[in-house]
């Protein structure tokens, strides 16, 4: 974009590139607004994750879950949320909100997660200190396992770590494009066009 004179400067272009995650983040936040962000049900199983504030460089911590059809290795949505806790009153409210009743869901044997079957929650867990695919349940965590991974390396690699701001856009960047940008039938440029469109109408 230098070499084609569309911005004059490094500073230019980062300047560019918050903007274009401005429209992201108000068009996701319309979206739950007027449809929620809802993961889960009869044909999906939702994965809980957790990671400490200080492997994003922050004090607050990253947890996300994941909806991933049966039988289908289809691109997951993603629900990520920056917590200053890692507690029950902090971790299963953003799960209700999130995660529809009735779902089977898949974590590790975190405490916090206990009173999920009390909550009509059918929930699995899976010990990573002695495995990864419960040899009785069949449950597995593989899935969030390399999501998160791919999260944490798309934040790492635009430098999306740098302040709790900075996070939180990337973070709502990474659900824009799986929940938003890759359903448009032009492709994630295809839809940011078109937000940006509807954003600065003239």
């Amino acid at each position: 974009m230098m070499e084609d004179n569309i911005a004059a400067s490094t500073a230019t272009l980062s300047k560019m590139a918050k903007q274009l995650r401005k429209v992201c983040r108000r068009t996701v936040e319309r979206m739950r607004r007027q449809q929620g962000q809802l993961i889960g049900g009869r044909r999906e199983f939702v994965y809980g994750r957790g990671r400490m504030g200080g492997t994003w460089r922050r004090q607050k911590w990253v947890f996300g879950m994941l909806g991933v059809q049966q039988q289908r290795c289809k691109r997951a949505k993603p629900v990520l949320c920056l917590v200053e806790r890692r507690g029950r009153q902090d971790l299963v409210p953003l799960i209700a909100h999130h995660v529809r009743i009735g779902s089977n869901i898949i974590s590790d044997e975190w405490r916090a997660y206990r009173s999920l079957p009390a909550l009509g929650y059918n929930h699995m867990t899976v010990t990573h200190s002695m495995w990864y695919v419960d040899p009785q349940t069949g449950a597995q965590t593989q899935h969030i396992q390399r999501a998160w991974r791919s999260i944490k390396e798309q934040v790492w690699r635009q430098r999306g770590n740098q302040t709790e701001c900075l996070l939180s856009d990337h973070l709502c960047l990474i659900e824009w494009t799986e929940w938003l940008g890759r359903k448009h039938k032009d492709g994630p440029l295809g839809r940011l066009l078109h937000d940006v469109a509807n954003r600065y109408r003239v």
